[in-house]
């Protein structure tokens, strides 16, 4: 009984020649290079631009928060920044809360 079971099997197809392994990457290095042109890229560089923002800052400069509140710079100090929100109204916040200086015309 086990002869007739041992003949009836399938033969089992050759391994895989050397260059093999190689083609099984590249859709994961195409995937990963779309990755990076789409998501890692344009990130970086809104980074850089708000960096750039938050070391231009001055006194005067009117600014919208990440909170949407808007103001006026009124002082600026090493990692935070005074914005005068009303009359007689001024808040201390963090450089990195600005999210956008209002060009003015």
């Amino acid at each position: 009984m086990m002869f007739h079971l041992l003949a009836q099997a399938q033969p089992v197809a050759p391994a895989p020649g050397p260059g093999g392994g190689f083609g099984f990457f590249v859709p994961f290095i195409f995937i990963f290079v779309i990755m990076y042109f789409m998501l890692f890229r344009p990130q970086k560089k809104r980074q850089q631009e708000q960096q750039r923002l938050i070391s231009a800052l001055k006194t005067g400069d009117k600014v919208v928060t990440n909170a949407g509140i808007h103001g006026l710079i009124a002082n600026v100090k090493e990692t935070t920044v005074i914005v005068k929100v009303a009359d007689n109204v001024k808040i201390e916040m963090e450089k990195s809360a600005i999210a956008n200086v209002v060009k003015e015309g």
